[in-house]
């Protein structure tokens, strides 16, 4: 494959003197330093199709179970997957909780990802996201990954990447975590070049629907889910213009049906300033993170751990073990389980966290839990379940890692929905066919 940097000598020299200095000092500082770890990172060769010749590295813990969940973390221009995997704190991270850490390498001088082709910017193009996405299938494959637990995180040209394998592969990513990037479609040329000086300028300003459609277009006919988003970026950054930032809170509420309306605000820490946005809790729709007094170079203290976290990889790992060998053939009797539901809404959406709680005395596997929607409401999306229909009455069930519910646990989801006006709560749960309390 053609070189593409070497092909526009011009390119590469832009690319250096923009990263060059700045992208180093994030690999040293973006991240605390990984602890020892008892695994090692590993290069897979012939992965499957591959048209951006990226290079894949992957790192597997000990402590991965039997489904592990996924995580892709892209690095920087002038970066390297084993340099992101040794400069940033998600392999000990992964060590931690036992999820599988795949680092694509960007093959090219200069070391930066295609974000701006028309190949890079649609499902299945080719190009760096198809070579990506074929990394997912094949981790999927190898080690029985959780095909329904897969994250994509990055830095600056890996942010940028992380917004667009949100928009061309729905169907592969559950969410993201873009550190100082744009929107996806931002960094679109025509004339071959990889490098879009209005948009890394902050010049680039769309409304939402506009920014949303891009999105939409790069998948055409899909009606799926869509994956949840973080974002980051430091209020003075020169690099990748603070601008982008208001830009992708713009495009990822509007593609999750959300308001632009912050449904909380807060700062988790000092000099942080977070907005969650269709939702109040740590797996909000959308949810940025504004950092005061920093450039393109970020601080390191507790972001990898709150991208996790979002991602909701800091979970207990879903059991390795078998269930029993003699499930209840029965449901459970009326009142052996408990609901608690809290819905934000405005003119017309609204977002519902549901609390389901096993209150009985035997484990259920496979739950279902069913519910009545109020009158106009639509779900356009969820989370931590799959929905069907998703207008009347609804059947919610539990997915890979929460289908299991002991005696007393308690498992969160949640969804999505548009409403003609009347924003209630949904009635009627039943958790296996037996009624649930409610509060």
């Amino acid at each position: 494959m053609t070189d593409r940097s070497q092909s526009r000598p011009w390119l590469r020299t832009l690319l250096l003197s923009l990263f060059g200095g700045v992208v180093p000092l994030l690999a040293a500082y973006l991240f605390a330093a990984p602890t020892a770890q008892a695994a090692s990172l590993t290069e897979v060769t012939n992965f499957g199709s591959n048209p951006g010749n990226l290079r894949m590295y992957e790192y597997v813990p000990t402590s991965a179970g039997a489904h592990p969940p996924v995580l892709v973390a892209v690095h920087y221009c002038t970066g390297t997957g084993p340099g992101f995997h040794s400069g940033t704190e998600f392999a000990s991270l992964a060590d931690r909780y036992g999820f599988i850490v795949v680092y694509p390498d960007a093959n090219v001088s200069g070391q930066c990802f295609d974000v701006s082709s028309p190949q890079a910017l649609k499902h299945d193009g080719g190009s760096d996201p198809t070579s990506i996405a074929s990394m997912v299938r094949n981790v999927v494959q190898r080690h029985g990954a959780d095909a329904d637990r897969v994250y994509v995180t990055g830095a600056s040209s890996g942010a940028m990447t992380t917004n667009v394998l949100l928009g061309d592969y729905p169907d592969l990513f559950k969410a993201g975590a873009a550190f100082s990037g744009v929107p996806f479609g931002c960094f679109a040329t025509t004339d071959g070049s990889g490098w879009n000086s209005a948009c890394a300028n902050g010049q680039i300003s769309r409304t939402a629907q506009q920014w949303g459609d891009l999105v939409r277009a790069a998948y055409p006919g899909y009606s799926g889910p869509r994956p949840r988003m973080q974002l980051w970026h430091g209020a003075t950054d020169s690099t990748l213009h603070y601008n982008n930032f208001g830009e992708e809170i713009k495009q990822w509420t509007n593609v999750l049906g959300v308001s632009q309306t912050p449904t909380v605000t807060d700062t988790p820490q000092s000099g942080w300033t977070r907005t969650r946005y269709g939702g109040t809790g740590t797996q909000a729709p959308v949810e940025a993170i504004s950092l005061a007094g920093v450039g393109h170079t970020l601080p390191t203290s507790g972001m990898a751990a709150k991208a996790i976290a979002f991602f909701g990889l800091d979970q207990q790992t879903p059991p390795t073990t078998p269930p029993p060998t003699d499930p209840p053939t029965t449901p459970p009797p009326s009142g052996a389980c408990r609901v608690t539901n809290s819905v934000s809404a405005w003119n017309t959406g609204l977002t519902d966290n549901i609390t389901v709680t096993n209150t009985g005395s035997s484990t259920l596997t496979g739950w279902t839990l069913t519910f009545t929607l109020a009158s106009g409401q639509t779900i356009t999306s969820g989370w931590n379940a799959t929905y069907s229909p998703s207008t009347g009455n609804v059947t919610a069930k539990g997915v890979s890692y929460n289908s299991t519910l002991a005696p007393g646990a308690a498992t969160t989801i949640g969804f999505q929905a548009t409403h003609t006006g009347d924003s209630g709560r949904p009635t009627n749960f039943k958790l296996n066919g037996a009624a649930c309390q409610t509060s």
